[in-house]
């Protein structure tokens, strides 16, 4: 995958906007932090991760799921660009937009997809 493809990826979402963070290119929903690259190991910083479903997560698949010990006491996890598949990183999005969005545009939204 590439940045260009995360980025596709995250405008599905409504309120999602390009930007930067710490120097690197982001994506933002609603001014919230969603994502950005990690220009170091080319990774995404994805947030709202529990420690738990990290430590699963990197389990499971340790070819795509990563931490360092920076972001050992944040809920997240860092996925390698290139191992990461469309409808993964899709979900993880979906589910921080959730949680950063205004209700009525989750509400919008799930009226639009029919969640």
């Amino acid at each position: 995958m590439t940045w260009d493809e995360v980025v596709k990826i995250g405008l599905e979402l409504p309120g999602v906007e390009e930007t930067t963070s710490y120097g690197t290119p982001s994506l933002k929903a609603f001014g919230k932090f969603m994502t950005r690259l990690r220009s170091e190991d080319d990774s995404l910083v994805l947030t709202g991760v529990t420690f738990d479903e990290r430590e699963m997560l990197m389990e499971a698949d340790p070819a795509t799921f990563h931490t360092t010990a920076h972001y050992k006491d944040y809920p997240s996890v860092l996925a390698r660009l290139g191992a990461i598949e469309a409808d993964v990183l899709l979900g993880l999005f979906e589910r921080r937009w959730r949680a950063v969005a205004p209700k009525r545009a989750v509400n919008a939204y799930d009226g639009r997809s029919g969640a």
